[in-house]
């Protein structure tokens, strides 16, 4: 049995003000310039925690010759620009076709990712894969859990699997089971039937988290589900609220073994139950000056601050200074900012030295929506290259370049900068320039929910901080026109039947 593997990975806030091109695809896919695929994709992937690691892992224990030929990502920004786009998606195709003849086609995609001229840009993907190997060669595709999921996506693949995790410590196990799905209908074992609803439903990604309820009881209902007979796999799609697209929100798919009925009957159970949950789904935000209150008065351990609203996970720049500015006014002691991107920060500290003590311009230094930049005396503390390995449950095994580093102290305050953008969700993300979180009486992390895989075990007590910014989890901050209405909880006046009755 053959099998091809491919991915595109964006997941694009629409809000953002700086674009997404080709150089960023290159320079975040550590496969080359000419995003190469093959022998490439086996050496980074193979054995690490993420989805085609899976495919690669799954298929050798299978016995299955995958070929993975093309597998590409992008730090979360704006609209992918359409040459770029139209580029990565003729690769994908062109040797998905060199790669011939096979038995069938996983697609490792995010579900949130638009094009300036695709809105959807899964669905023009797989809609494209499906043209070129026909209607009888089976496609299964693996899904972000913020996917925004259309009834293209669903309507032009033979099985859509989404991640159950959030943090996403299952993108392995995903992948496997895609490829278990796809060798079993490839064998005739199954006839996947899919039944899809799409909620007028919109959540924010704090309450997303499966470590928290109501998600972690509601996963758990999922996998109830999916050990019914008959019924192939289940997927709930949070959404991706950034992206201002007629179809962001919230989706329930059930693929049953060739039996529409149980299917439709089960995705309805699944779409009432997230109904339910609607109003439990929205977050509770808390102050960066409560924070240090609580961390000064009432805390016996390390205080988190989740600055979701700069989290480059979810598009926003990552220089923010809005905490870091809070916490030097206070004078707090014991307390680190990171990872925060600011290039030229690191570059300077590098050409004045360890101990140097000097005036810095950090941060503020993207757009005017996180904070502007701190003019501020610090100290060298610690310089690093950047260059670690992912130990935490994402991505674990995989290599990790975040550029050049430094370690600025500023009175009791110290923040992390690094030279490339990216949200802290593991631990060796500080602890390659000598930061220990567990040492630390407050620590404000550039990331929503991703860090409580690694980072968050070592914390106390978690806040969702209530900050500005292009991912800040509160609606009433962003003007949405695309997005299909009414939709909850944007026009939460309208009465319960009115709303969930527009389910389909």
């Amino acid at each position: 049995m053959r099998i091809v593997s491919g991915g595109i990975q964006h997941e694009t806030n629409t809000f953002a003000t700086v674009p997404t091109t080709l150089a960023d695809f290159q320079r975040d896919s550590d496969c080359g310039d000419e995003l190469i695929g093959g022998q490439r994709l086996r050496e980074l992937y193979t054995g690490t925690g993420t989805v085609h690691g899976g495919y690669l892992d799954e298929s050798l224990a299978r016995g299955i010759d995958l070929e993975p030929v093309l597998s590409v990502r992008a730090q979360p920004a704006g609209p992918v620009q359409q040459v770029a786009f139209d580029h990565m998606l003729d690769l994908l195709l062109s040797r998905i076709e060199a790669a011939g003849p096979c038995d069938g086609v996983v697609l490792d995609l995010h579900g949130a990712m638009v094009a300036d001229d695709h809105e959807d840009a899964e669905g023009t993907i797989i809609a494209a894969v499906r043209q070129l190997v026909g209607t009888a060669m089976p496609v299964v595709v693996t899904l972000d859990l913020h996917a925004n999921i259309t009834e293209q996506m669903a309507s032009e693949s033979d099985c859509l699997i989404g991640y159950d995790t959030y943090p996403h410590v299952d993108m392995n196990a995903r992948g496997r089971e895609a490829i278990g799905v796809l060798e079993a209908v490839i064998k005739g074992d199954v006839r996947p039937t899919q039944a899809f609803r799409q909620l007028p439903l919109m959540t924010m990604p704090p309450m997303q988290c499966t470590l928290r309820e109501p998600m972690q009881s509601l996963i758990g209902q999922l996998h109830d589900l999916e050990s019914e007979p008959g019924i192939v796999t289940a997927t709930i799609a949070m959404g991706f609220p950034f992206a201002d697209i007629r179809d962001a929100g919230v989706t329930a798919l059930v693929t049953s073994n060739g039996d529409q009925e149980l299917a439709e009957k089960r995705v309805e159970e699944l779409a009432a139950r997230l109904w339910a949950l609607r109003d439990e789904l929205q977050p509770r935000l808390t102050t960066v000056e409560d924070a240090m209150q609580f961390s000064r008065e009432q805390a016996s351990g390390l205080v988190i601050l989740a600055d979701g609203s700069d989290n480059p996970g979810g598009g926003a720049p990552c220089d923010g200074t809005i905490a870091l500015k809070a916490m030097i006014a206070a004078d707090f002691q014991g307390g680190v900012v990171g990872v925060l991107y600011d290039p030229d920060t690191a570059k300077r500290a590098h050409e004045l030295g360890l101990g140097a003590e000097a005036e810095f311009q950090i941060g503020g230094k993207t757009d005017s929506f996180h904070g502007e930049t701190i003019a501020a005396q610090a100290k060298v503390k610690r310089l690093g290259d950047g260059q670690f390995t992912f130990r935490g449950p994402m991505r674990r095994g995989c290599p990790g370049d975040l550029g050049a580093m430094a370690v600025l102290e500023i009175g009791g305050v110290e923040v992390v900068v690094a030279s490339r953008r990216m949200q802290l969700l593991d631990a060796e993300m500080v602890r390659v320039v000598g930061v220990e979180p567990r040492d630390k009486r407050l620590l404000v992390v550039k990331s929503a929910v991703h860090f409580r895989a690694d980072v968050g075990p070592l914390a106390d007590t978690i806040f969702d901080a209530d900050t500005p910014g292009i991912h800040r989890p509160d609606f009433s901050c962003f003007d949405y026109q695309q997005v299909r209405r009414p939709i909850y909880p944007l026009d939460a006046e309208l009465g319960e039947q009115e709303l969930f009755g527009r389910i389909g």
